[in-house]
């Protein structure tokens, strides 16, 4: 198979056009067509990648261009934007424009695409900041509901449901979401550890075994730590879950089973510290999940768990100034 010369402007960039024609991005929905391209733009170079950082930077416009108009305002040709549908899941530029027009559209009337990829400003008043957080946050969230294979959460809630120990792996702010998903499960009587140091990660994973779980949670799925300390577990013979934004990075290829998150970046919230309100709704999900196929369990721990700390809770209607000294 011959690799594309692709116009870039400033040179070429080889890539396998026929190649991404056969992978669309794995358990994307087909009414999340940004997230779709959001999610599939750090596997293109050269003009493809130009494609979808304009439709990206602009969906309103984009859907509203010829193909011929796309393709001189993304500085690439007709045939790139054809390859771009192609690689994108689609089968021509009519779909994508369809799909881009009718989620913008949805958007608008739902009220919450204002200021979406607007950068904050120093002096920006307190509400508009807010009202940017909120817009971004929820594009993320209605991007990554489109993004995620209901199929695949099943498969790990059962996984995990019926494991015998469960590791989750994480670095940074994604050992937080880990740490996170860990208390939940353990309150609900699932034995789960939670590992961000990658000696006794590795130490841990190695002790799993056929009918154990991994969870790797990692928004780029390029973390080196978080990688290793899920493979270890797969080559135990673990069930291997990977949470990332990227269905082909390396923690996503290594997994047995995907769950996709969507992010929303804006200013000194780039995409890893704005993929976490999205992460901790796909485990939530996966949390809830586990407790349904392990109802009476799950009940009788969490009754359990919430007693033996009811007593440390501060007594009602009273205040410190309340109190005998």
């Amino acid at each position: 198979m011959a690799d594309h010369e692709l116009d870039t402007g400033a040179g070429t960039a080889v890539f396998d056009a026929d190649a991404a024609d056969r992978r669309p991005v794995a358990g994307v929905a087909t009414d999340g067509v940004l997230a779709r391209v959001r999610a599939g733009t750090e596997e293109l170079t050269g003009a493809l990648r130009r494609v979808a950082e304009h439709v990206l930077s602009d969906p309103e416009a984009a859907a509203r261009a010829t193909i011929v108009e796309l393709a001189e305002r993304s500085g690439t040709s007709p045939a790139t934007i054809t390859r771009f549908c192609r690689a994108m899941g689609f089968d021509g530029y009519a779909d994508l424009r369809l799909g881009i027009a009718a989620e913008t559209g949805r958007a608008r009337s739902a009220g919450w695409t204002v200021d979406i990829g607007r950068e904050i400003q120093p002096g920006d008043p307190l509400s508009r900041v807010l009202d940017q957080i909120m817009a971004a946050d929820t594009r993320a969230m209605h991007d990554t509901a489109a993004l995620l294979d209901l199929a695949e959460v099943e498969r790990a809630a059962v996984a995990i449901a019926g494991a015998s120990r469960v590791n989750i792996f994480g670095a940074s702010g994604s050992a937080l979401v880990g740490r996170e998903m860990q208390f939940c499960l353990h309150r609900i009587g699932v034995a789960a550890w939670s590992w961000s140091d990658v000696h006794e990660g590795l130490a841990s994973a190695a002790l799993l075994g056929t009918g154990d779980v991994g969870l790797g949670v990692s928004h780029t799925g390029q973390t080196r730590e978080t990688i290793e300390m899920l493979a270890e577990a797969g080559s135990r013979g673990a069930t291997t879950i990977a949470v990332t934004g990227f269905p082909r990075s390396p923690l996503a290829e290594l997994a047995d089973i995907v769950l996709l998150t969507a992010s929303q970046a804006t200013t000194f919230r780039p995409d890893a510290l704005s993929a976490r309100h999205p992460q901790l709704v796909v485990l939530d999900l996966l949390y809830i999940a586990v407790a349904q196929r392990t109802h009476d369990r799950a009940h009788a721990a969490f009754r359990r768990t919430a007693q033996a700390v009811d007593g440390h809770k501060a007594e009602k209607h009273l205040t410190p100034h309340h109190k005998e000294r």
